[in-house]
């Protein structure tokens, strides 16, 4: 079974119209998994066979509000979800700093890719300039629990939404450094690095497409553990094979 996790941040004047086609067309492929819309955009967790996973997410391209979305893709010998859900919510991941998205700022914040952190890492955790990377971890702690890029700043905290208060005690010592904010496939670093540029932090980096994007490009460098996912397989290492098969 192949399986896609992919967000993106774009207008939609009818999150509702939009989650009825999309749950025709999802159903109608036989696919599981989540697909979550907001005004700000969309969220999606599916799985099922390969040709109807890779034409749904083919189909969504062609709507122009769409077609830059990236995907992240694994394998897994079953469906990891037991049914399809599709929802409007307010957010497409609750953070509650409406600011923090690219639709209030006009831009996404600066990201630097797999192959260039990587590099960063293997020449001693500096960046080219020479200033100290610092990965920031933006999961909860039962996601850390399975695993995080070695070194990294971890927090305790149990939802997303607790990332700024549990982060203040942190930001004088990260005031020197070249910080890396990373999530599972990207959508809570690129919310949290730029709630943090707003906040004064500009030193701050997102990792783009998120540990997901780092394992499929660069692999485990850096990394200890596995990635914790929301589906039945649990975690995935980072040649992306799960724990369930």
């Amino acid at each position: 079974m192949l399986n896609v996790a992919a967000y993106h941040f774009t207008a939609l004047d009818d999150p509702g119209g939009l989650a009825d086609r999309l749950r025709q067309a999802a159903a109608e492929a036989d696919l599981k998994g989540t697909i979550l819309l907001a005004a700000e955009g969309i969220n999606l967790f599916l799985a099922g066979a390969d040709d109807a996973v890779r034409g749904f997410v083919d189909g969504l391209r062609v709507d122009p509000r769409f077609a830059g979305m990236q995907a992240r893709y694994s394998h897994s010998a079953a469906v990891p979800f037991a049914q399809l859900k599709v929802k409007v919510k307010p957010e497409i991941i609750s953070f509650r700093h409406p600011a923090a998205t690219p639709l209030a700022s006009g831009e996404r914040a600066p990201a630097v890719d797999p192959p260039t952190l990587a590099r960063w890492l293997a020449q001693g955790a500096r960046d080219d300039e020479g200033r100290p990377v610092v990965l920031l971890d933006t999961r909860n702690a039962q996601e850390v629990e399975h695993g995080s890029f070695s070194g990294a700043l971890t927090l305790p905290i149990t939802r997303f939404t607790e990332l700024p208060g549990a982060l203040a005690p942190h930001r004088e010592a990260l005031r020197g450094a070249t910080v890396v904010s990373f999530c599972t496939g990207g959508i809570r670093c690129e919310k949290a690095a730029l709630w943090m540029r707003q906040d004064g932090m500009d030193n701050v980096l997102q990792l783009e497409g998120g540990i997901l994007g780092y394992f499929e490009q660069v692999g485990g460098l850096g990394y200890e553990g596995r990635c914790f996912v929301f589906d039945g397989r649990i975690a995935l290492d980072p040649q992306l094979r799960s724990l369930a098969g």
